[in-house]
């Protein structure tokens, strides 16, 4: 923390560490769950609860074992591979359709670009279980209710507008004198867009990706209305567990998915730092 100002008022002085104090307060109230859950996930008793022995941090309180479970269990591991299958593929359609959608919207003379933005980002405004409802009546007509297939789309829908944000904030800054330079030297409209215009905007559509990887990974509510059990996937599966038998590999289940998501985040920090480099900006 840097010194403050000596010009500062004892109003200010105060209000200023008040501020460190709410914020410390907001992030610990948001972080503490994920500390309960992660030393839980080492319980080597079927609660979720601290036994005298972890308390004590003695080591026959303490367990791999529902790890184990997670990794062998044909539930759990038919949960992780329709989760893989099912965000792999509705992160590449909804990194497809968002990067075209933000290289049109980023044109200047693009007409309705408000409110065609407004109803691309809409299934992030939407409330989840009204986005639910309709995707199941819809795709309950068009036979895609049950199917993987459906499911993807549904995915797909709900990422995309994270890569039309990512891509288009990435557009925003971009110099079209480059692209003006490209065709002056003699290159052609494609060999321009994918020598001058793709290489910038790729951390973006990579960000974009990632949030949308992330958005179908951790999505419960839409694969509840949309799929069937054979469509169940790791939160599908960590939702039924908790109704019909409460296990701490859900426990097991939430730290992995703890850790990939803070890996997936640090990804997109470095990219953001890498955007700012190529845009001539010190990273923050």
């Amino acid at each position: 923390m840097s010194r403050l100002p000596s010009y500062l008022s004892l109003p200010e002085r105060i209000w200023h560490y008040m501020f460190w104090i709410i914020c410390f307060l907001v992030l610990f109230f948001l972080v503490f769950p994920l500390l309960v859950i992660t030393p839980l996930s080492f319980n080597a008793v079927p609660f979720f609860t601290f036994t005298k022995e972890m308390l004590a941090f003695e080591p026959e309180g303490y367990s791999l074992v529902w790890y184990k479970e997670f990794f062998t269990s044909l539930n759990w591991q038919g949960a992780v591979k329709n989760s893989i299958i099912i965000a792999f593929f509705a992160t590449i359609i909804s990194t497809f359709l968002g990067t075209l959608a933000a290289l049109g919207l980023s044109r200047e003379h693009m007409p309705f670009r408000t409110l065609i933005m407004s109803l691309l980002i809409s299934p992030m405004i939407v409330p989840l279980i009204i986005s639910a409802a309709g995707m199941f009546f819809f795709y309950s007509r068009i036979g895609l209710q049950g199917t993987h297939l459906g499911v993807i789309l549904a995915h797909a829908v709900l990422g995309t507008p994270f890569v039309v944000i990512t891509v288009t904030a990435t557009l925003t800054g971009f110099d079209n004198n480059l692209i003006r330079a490209s065709q002056s030297l003699g290159a052609s409209p494609t060999k321009t867009f994918f020598k001058v215009v793709v290489p910038l905007i790729t951390p973006g559509v990579i960000s974009g990706a990632l949030f949308a990887f992330v958005t179908s990974f951790d999505e419960v509510v839409v694969v509840l209305f949309v799929g069937s059990y054979k469509q169940r996937t790791i939160p599908w599966q960590m939702f039924s567990g908790i109704r019909e038998q409460i296990s701490p590999t859900i426990l097991a289940a939430a730290t992995l998915l703890i850790l990939i998501t803070i890996s997936l985040l640090t990804t997109l920090e470095l990219l953001r730092r890498r955007t700012e480099r190529l845009r001539g900006v010190s990273p923050s």
